[in-house]
């Protein structure tokens, strides 16, 4: 396995020639991997994957597959397999022929052509559906079809633009999993874009968080969530509480906040080193308990400001060392605890699972 299969080094993007809209990419993708660029809105993760498509050109730096230089090659000759958001099917044309096309063009005979088109349906589970036109296909059939058609010319690599974003909650969570498993299954290399975090910590080997033209953190699901780098990375992969403070003593693997209040908390240094600076510390709701009965590192009164029952869990708004929006998860499995409007609660969490991350 090669672990710089697909390789951006020091890759700029500009539009006007002022902007850098991707800024200095270092990114290396291992053979197989499923690799999510996951970001807001203008953050660049869209660019970078036309780049790799070969839809626009980087400014500077170049992208390698394989060890290959492929700036100046054109999309048609990188072996490479792309779905779309909108399907990007051919409305005039069957099942059969819109799989038929990537190989009509790479001059596959046609009997190898059936086999493999044969294959490409049967991954998705549409085969029966080859004489179908687009329109007789519900959402969900149209978007295994354009996976399929992605797949079956065997690329080297399978690049997907928010391919989703068009479906219903439910069909999306269920082709998550179809993605998911048709990688597993072949393992050819993925490159995923998203804005939805739930999607990239489903779906991939590892994410990578762009802001601002740049890669935040590149790390696995579960590290992004449980570890975060900065405040941005913490605040935009999941749900987050936050205190504002400076930090008053420092040691180790421990450090005290001294919050706007004047309360000091107990939190793990993530990316602060010394005394006296700014901070922002990151706790996720289901790290706090209320009224915990072990003894906590760090332990406050709360007042309950808001309950929401959400089946699985109850959602508890407290106002907690001055923030009013501190939100705790409460498995519906846990009982006995005294959850009512307006009562006075403890709340504590270990130090460990609060990080002193640069303030915003």
């Amino acid at each position: 396995m090669k672990n710089d299969f697909v390789k951006f080094d020091n890759v700029d993007k500009s539009y006007d020639g002022k902007i850098l809209v991707v800024k200095g990419l270092q990114l290396d993708i291992a053979e197989g991997e499923f690799v999510t660029m996951l970001g807001p809105s203008g953050s660049g993760k869209t660019t970078c994957l036309m780049m790799l498509a070969g839809f626009e050109t980087p400014t500077h730096g170049e992208i390698y597959l394989d060890g290959n230089p492929i700036s100046n090659i054109p999309p048609h000759k990188r072996g490479i397999g792309m779905v779309f958001q909108n399907y990007a099917l051919f409305p005039h044309m069957t099942v059969y022929e819109n799989l038929a096309f990537p190989l009509r063009v790479r001059k596959i005979p046609k009997d190898e052509a059936d086999k493999k088109i044969d294959k490409a349906l049967s991954m998705v589970s549409l085969q029966g559906f080859e004489a179908r036109m687009p329109m007789q296909l519900s959402g969900g059939q149209q978007q295994r079809v354009a996976v399929a058609r992605s797949l079956v010319f065997d690329p080297q690599v399978v690049l997907m633009d928010e391919p989703l974003g068009a479906l219903d909650k439910n069909l999306r969570e269920s082709m998550q999993y179809e993605i998911k498993h048709i990688h597993e299954s072949i393992g050819v290399t993925v490159v995923y874009v998203t804005h939805d975090q739930t999607e990239a910590l489903t779906m991939s080997s590892r994410i990578a968080v762009f802001n601002d033209g740049k890669v935040q953190q590149l790390s696995s699901p579960d590290e992004l969530y449980e570890r975060p780098v900065n405040s941005f990375v913490a605040e935009f992969i999941g749900e987050n509480n936050t205190f504002a403070g400076t930090v008053s003593d420092i040691s180790g693997n421990s450090c005290k906040v001294k919050l706007t209040n004047g309360t000091e908390i107990f939190a793990n240094p993530i990316s602060i080193k010394a005394k006296g600076e700014k901070t922002t510390v990151s706790l996720r709701p289901e790290r706090a308990l209320i009224n915990p009965k072990d003894k906590m590192d760090n332990n406050h009164k709360g007042k309950i400001e808001e309950i929401i029952y959400h089946g699985d869990h109850t959602r508890v708004r407290i106002n907690l060392l001055g923030n009013d929006q501190f939100i705790l998860k409460i498995p519906n499995s846990t009982s006995n605890l005294d959850i009512k409007l307006g009562n006075d609660i403890n709340v504590g969490w270990n130090t460990k699972d609060s990080r002193a991350l640069d303030p915003k």
